[in-house]
């Protein structure tokens, strides 16, 4: 979001600077070289409804870049794994009844006709979950999957935020057998260099390893920041840092300001890549409900995106007060061997190439019913300051698609 906001505002003719607190740009589209492999730490894909990010690619001349796959989605329950996501597996699952499979392919298709969800932004995914699908299909489909997540939060999310998540996989296909998604060829990175390119070519600057300790002002208007023990002036500025991290990082801001920032809960997350000789399942996404695994599924990549080796995502979403968050990397691999192993019984340790192991504090807000009413304003109090997280895509989940149209919208407003 950040340098998707640089770009818009440099384009439009305006002296930019991008401070990047990591080593590397791109937050967490950023690549990092996985034993010869350059791939992203937390992993991203693309959907059909995605128009912002095929709008940018073209715009910055990558739009041949987009690639398309066919990509399969599955549940393992139980020790046992299931086909999903198609009408035909639905009527073949053979832990639903048949009322069941009707009630859940009809709620799941409504989802993707509706034009927005206001009508469910006070109203728990729980209790939605339940009334439209059935507690059965809840216990069976959702329950878990949501308190591996969500954990102490589980009952508070916001059912505006699930049934958008439904609408846009929903609508992601070519057909109604057949879904679809896609990646960008090389990777984020791809997007990521394009912007610097274009970012440095008009001009602006990127400085990686800054951390913004302060943004200032004067009389309530913004004067600049302060990174890295230096002063910096500027008569606009865009923060897309986390928003835990706000009220320390803008001492300006009013009390009200604040306290609507703090009150944003985060989740973290521990995300586990291992590079594998054999695959481990033939989907993309699998869900995972099973009384012997802590993980709610997970990502099998280089079924979405060729590369050499079988790649796996398992991601451990948790918010960071769970003992577990901070457990060693040496705990993970572990656990991870043992997970990837239950869920094919075919690896042995000889398939497994190499794991590694990255870790957020704030990689998901926790979208709480009524969670629109908690967002503050993009524009501050402080004349010329903007602030904007993934938090503010609500009721849409975190994505690049969502980034790149919210850092438009901001760069549109800067003059």
């Amino acid at each position: 979001m950040g340098l998707a906001a640089a770009y818009h505002a440099v384009k439009a003719g305006h002296d930019v600077e991008v401070f990047e607190a990591g080593p590397v740009p791109g937050g967490m589209a950023a690549h990092f070289d996985f034993g010869g492999l350059s791939i992203e730490r937390y992993y991203h894909f693309v959907c059909k409804s995605d128009h912002p990010t095929f709008q940018l690619m073209d715009e910055l001349g990558i739009g041949d870049k987009m690639r398309w796959v066919d990509t399969k989605m599955g549940y393992f329950i139980d020790g046992k794994p299931y086909a999903w996501g198609d009408p035909f597996a639905l009527l073949r699952f053979p832990l639903m009844s048949f009322l069941q499979k009707f009630r859940y392919g009809w709620s799941a298709f409504k989802q993707t006709k509706q034009a927005n969800f206001d009508h469910l932004e006070h109203e728990n995914a729980k209790d939605w979950i339940i009334r439209d699908f059935g507690q059965d299909t809840y216990d069976l489909m959702w329950k878990r999957l949501l308190e591996l997540k969500f954990y102490e939060y589980t009952d508070t999310i916001s059912a505006a935020w699930i049934a958008t998540r439904i609408k846009r996989l929903g609508n992601s296909r070519k057909s109604m057998l057949q879904e679809t998604l896609g990646y960008i060829e090389g990777g984020t990175q791809t997007l990521v260099d394009a912007l610097i390119s274009a970012i440095e070519a008009k001009g602006g600057k990127i400085h990686l390893g800054q951390p913004v300790e302060e943004i200032t002002s004067e009389n309530g208007t913004v004067t600049g920041l302060r990174a890295g023990g230096q002063a910096h002036s500027f008569d606009k500025v865009i923060s897309t840092a986390p928003t835990p991290l706000i009220s320390k990082m803008v001492p300006a801001l009013t009390e009200a300001e604040k306290g609507a920032y703090d009150a944003i809960k985060n989740i973290g997350v521990v995300c586990v890549l291992v590079k594998l000789k054999k695959s481990v399942t033939p989907n993309f996404w699998l869900n995972v409900n099973d009384q012997r695994m802590d993980i709610p599924g997970i990502i099998e990549f280089s079924n979405l995106r060729p590369v050499d080796d079988h790649v796996v995502y398992v991601p451990y979403y948790m918010p960071v007060t769970q003992p577990k968050f901070s457990e060693t990397d040496a705990y993970f691999r572990q656990e991870v061997t043992s997970y990837l192993k239950m869920l094919q019984p075919a690896l042995s340790d000889d398939d497994f190439i190499d794991m590694t192991i990255s870790r957020l504090k704030y990689s998901q807000p926790i979208c709480e019913a009524g969670f629109s009413e908690k967002i503050p304003p993009v524009q501050t109090s402080i004349e010329g300051l903007q602030i904007a997280d993934t938090c503010f895509y609500y009721p849409e989940d975190r994505g690049i698609s969502e980034s790149v149209r919210l850092a438009k919208d901001m760069a549109a407003k800067v003059n």
